[in-house]
């Protein structure tokens, strides 16, 4: 389970990379497709930050209910 945890913190900050590099390199070939690698990085950081939320509530509530 703790696996499952650390991958999705590394795509969540994979997702800041993707971001920060559109920021950083204003020229050539990755200015041209920015706005997809900022869609793309955001689409990742909100779907496993999601999964991330998931993952606690259900640690939280079954040991709750055990």
């Amino acid at each position: 389970m703790n696996h499952l945890i650390f991958l999705y913190l590394t795509a969540i900050l994979a997702g800041f990379a993707l971001i920060g590099l559109t920021i950083l390199v204003t020229t050539g070939f990755v200015a041209s497709i920015a706005t997809i690698l900022i869609a793309v990085g955001t689409t990742a950081i909100i779907v496993f930050s999601l999964a991330l939320l998931y993952l606690a509530v259900r640690a939280l509530f079954n040991k709750h209910f055990k």
